[in-house]
């Protein structure tokens, strides 16, 4: 899967008048080769990769569960004040300071 391969297979393609299997053989290789390269500019054609990947994911994963968590935090706090508020306009409402004193 190298570049050589696929210009055999351009040549012979060329030269054969190119068939439908040489076609997809040429279209096969080139992204075989395109998918090789975009892995290596990454810095993801060496042995550690797939351990890279996997670190990502999970780190990835811990950010959107931390993002859930602060966003039912938050929910969280929004309905507490608003409770209290409306528990508070009910005690004004009803004269609860009045019983008070």
């Amino acid at each position: 899967m190298s570049s050589a391969v696929l210009a055999q297979l351009m040549a012979q393609g060329a030269g054969e008048g190119a068939d439908l299997a040489t076609l997809r053989a040429i279209i096969e290789e080139a992204g075989e080769l395109a998918a090789a390269r975009a892995m290596a500019r990454l810095g993801l054609d060496d042995a550690a990769a797939a351990k890279d990947m996997a670190e990502l994911r999970e780190l990835l994963g811990a950010w959107r569960d931390a993002k859930r968590s602060v966003w039912k935090a938050v929910l969280g706090w929004v309905v507490r004040i608003a409770g209290a508020l409306l528990l508070t306009g009910l005690a004004a409402k009803f004269g609860f300071w009045d019983w008070v004193k």
